[in-house]
């Protein structure tokens, strides 16, 4: 009589081992284990069998279902998590009828099929959830009952195939670490190959996403302060576009918290942390569930934060935060060298601004005297190119008199002085000179070695020039103040010796010649006094809008008066309504009162037009004259302080060579212009353009 299956289940303990070992001794991958297992153990107990294992961070369960002839299908359940999480409970192996447990999701029909009675135990077994990730069970159908009987060796089974499963996923663990690390490498190796802030976060970023399974990866960065973090805008996703940069204060946010600190974050429920801020979530409408965040440090001083959002499958864990802070640390220096590139850039572009435009002459040397820089305004100085300075003896391009700069460049390599200065003559390769003030100072490398030397070279013509005007100036207003002091002594000493006392006539003359004298003397003061206002901004350059038939009405008349007593015509015409113009009101009427008193004195006899007119966004105000007229080599000199053309001279004309100045001086500050055309003996006409006020 052969023997019940029952009887070969309980015989054949040993040789199930025995066989289960052979079968997965050479089987490394979990789907593999599972399936050889259900095979072996289906074989040798003669019990459909069925293993069902829940992957890392799965969210379905993979199922092996075997029959006792050896025949294996694989089914996958979605729905089956609160059986498996109803044999994990039990801890242990138990027996139970499917016809009587009520019906529910967790009955899955590949139980069914185990038959009415089935034996299930937990796998891993003994349960130890540190050491195996994954979880699952394993099923026999157990009709009379012996697999339950027979409960210890079944506990070995399952313990030898957890010892199985646990290799396979150490396998898998390893497999996945070799390539996280080949990342990990490919990424260190890439980011030492720019410096360019954008190429590196390209780089880092998807490569990174990828290994840890995560919706997003983003990075934000200490600002100048450090009291902000603000994140990379490109990196952000479409939903950020248009919205302000996204930006945490130290200590705000998980990211704020990150960096105050400096160590990581696993929060694998955003909105249970009370750290998490909500704000970018309700302001974007992105849903976040899960963030790692790590710092990125260079020595002790966080830069800014790697962080990680939503990890696809599962939570993130321990593995992930030393996955990221193992890619923060070289991450971190190549964007602080990226940084401190940019720096070293901008600095350098600005220095190379700065050396091109200044107007100074700009020259550096190096210690033995090649001339290493020099910027237009020196080449200029010196007459010759660029390409004729750099690389040259600094001794052989700089030519000066009377002093040598060689002179000056070797007591600034004896370190005899910091800042040395030196007046002198540049020569040119033309053969003319340069007034210039050369000043020299040395570089120290920090090491108290001079590397190399900087010559800044001050171009003195404008200096010489004022000096010259300023000397100019002194003699002319020393030269008509003479005139008028000596005529006004001379008369007075008359008087006072009494060569007018029987004579009224010649005291009321001389009284008379020490009037006038007097009041040409205080006219020339007061235009000085304007003059010296005007030079130094003090007149006021406010826009105002000016009433032109007003102006005219206070000027014109006592001048007009003035014209009638020598005997001259006076035709006047003015546009009617003319519109406001731009000035100010004080010196238009120092504008028109110098334009036709000087008609009115440089001319003997004849006529004298005043005509002012619209014409397009301008006003028109023409003087003219039948005068001396002005010789033509005097037109272009005529605005210049104190000039006064020959023909006034001859004639005894009196004036002081400053109100056309002054003129012209007044038109510039309000935006108006002036025109002079002349024919000797013929007469003058000077027309003015004012600008409409509003225009």
């Amino acid at each position: 009589m052969s023997d019940s299956p029952s009887q070969l289940r309980i015989g054949t303990h040993q040789q199930i081992l025995e066989n289960l070992i052979v079968e997965l001794n050479d089987v490394f991958d979990a789907h593999g284990v599972c399936a050889a297992a259900a095979q072996t153990i289906a074989r040798h107990t003669f019990s459909t069998t069925l293993i069902a294992l829940q992957p890392p961070f799965g969210r379905h369960i993979d199922v092996w279902s075997c029959e006792p002839g050896g025949q294996v299908s694989q089914s996958r359940w979605h729905n089956g998590h609160d059986f498996l999480q109803m044999v994990q409970i039990a801890d242990a192996p138990f027996r139970f009828d499917v016809s009587s447990v009520p019906s529910g999701p967790w009955i899955d029909v590949d139980v069914e099929h185990l038959g009415p009675t089935v034996t299930a135990i937990p796998l891993p077994y003994p349960q130890t959830p540190a050491q195996f990730r994954s979880f699952g069970i394993l099923c026999i159908a157990d009709s009379d009952g012996n697999v339950e009987e027979s409960r210890l060796p079944l506990l070995t089974v399952a313990a030898q195939l957890t010892i199985f499963l646990d290799r396979a996923q150490l396998r898998h663990r390893s497999d996945q670490q070799e390539v996280e690390f080949g990342i990990i490498s490919d990424i260190g190796s890439s980011l030492t190959s720019t410096l360019n802030l954008e190429e590196i976060i390209a780089q880092v970023t998807d490569a990174v996403r990828r290994v840890l399974g995560a919706e997003s990866l983003t990075i934000g960065l200490a600002n100048a302060s450090g009291k902000e973090i603000v994140f990379v805008e490109a990196l952000m996703g479409p939903a950020f576009h248009d919205m302000p940069q996204v930006s945490f204060s130290v200590g705000q946010g998980i990211a704020g918290w990150v960096a105050l600190h400096g160590k990581p974050a696993i929060v694998n429920d955003a909105y249970a942390d009370r750290r998490f801020s909500s704000k970018v979530d309700r302001d974007t409408g992105f849903l976040t569930h899960s963030v790692l965040c790590v710092p990125l440090k260079i020595e002790q001083r966080v830069i800014g934060v790697l962080e990680a959002i939503n990890k696809h499958n599962g939570d993130f864990d321990e593995y992930d935060s030393r996955l990221l802070q193992a890619i923060s640390n070289p991450l971190a220096i190549s964007i602080e060298n990226a940084l401190l590139h940019s720096d070293a850039l901008t600095e350098k572009r600005r220095i190379e601004t700065i050396f091109a435009s200044m107007s100074e002459g700009l020259l550096t040397a190096e210690q033995s005297g090649k001339i290493t820089a020099a910027n237009d305004a020196v080449c200029k100085m010196l007459g010759i190119s660029e390409e004729e300075v750099i690389g040259k003896p600094a001794g052989e391009i700089v030519r000066t008199k009377p002093s040598h700069f060689s002179d000056l460049f070797a007591q600034l390599i004896a370190g005899d002085q910091v800042l040395t200065q030196m007046a002198c003559d540049l020569k040119q390769t033309n053969g003319e000179s340069v007034p210039v003030l050369i000043s020299g100072a040395a570089i120290d490398s920090g090491s108290g070695k001079i590397e190399d030397l900087i010559f800044v070279f001050s171009d003195l013509r404008q200096v010489r020039e004022v000096e010259r005007m300023r000397d100019d100036f002194f003699h002319n207003i020393v030269h008509e103040l003479r005139t008028p002091l000596a005529t006004i002594l001379m008369y007075a000493r008359l008087l006072r010796e009494g060569k007018a006392d029987d004579d009224d006539d010649k005291a009321s003359r001389f009284l008379e010649t020490i009037e006038s004298e007097s009041d040409r003397l205080q006219k020339l003061v007061r235009q000085m006094l304007l003059l010296a206002k005007m030079e130094s901004n003090k007149v006021s350059t406010l826009e105002e809008s000016i009433d032109l038939d007003s102006v005219v009405g206070q000027v014109l008349p006592p001048l007009i008066d003035k014209g009638k007593e020598k005997g001259l015509t006076f035709n006047q015409h003015i546009q009617p309504d003319l519109p406001m113009v731009v000035g100010n009101e004080d010196t238009l009427y120092m504008i028109v009162k110098n334009l036709v008193e000087n008609s009115i004195n440089f001319t003997p006899a004849g006529q004298i037009w005043f005509d002012a007119w619209l014409e397009g966004d301008r006003v028109k105000i023409e003087i003219a004259d039948e005068g001396i007229g002005i010789p033509e080599e005097a037109v272009p000199n005529l605005f210049r302080r104190f000039y006064r053309a020959q023909t006034a001279v001859e004639r005894g004309i009196a004036g002081t060579g400053l109100g056309l100045y002054m003129v012209k001086e007044a038109l510039v500050t309000c935006g108006g212009s002036i025109e002079v055309t002349s024919t000797l003996g013929e007469g003058t006409r000077f027309i003015v353009s004012l600008p409409i006020a509003g225009s």
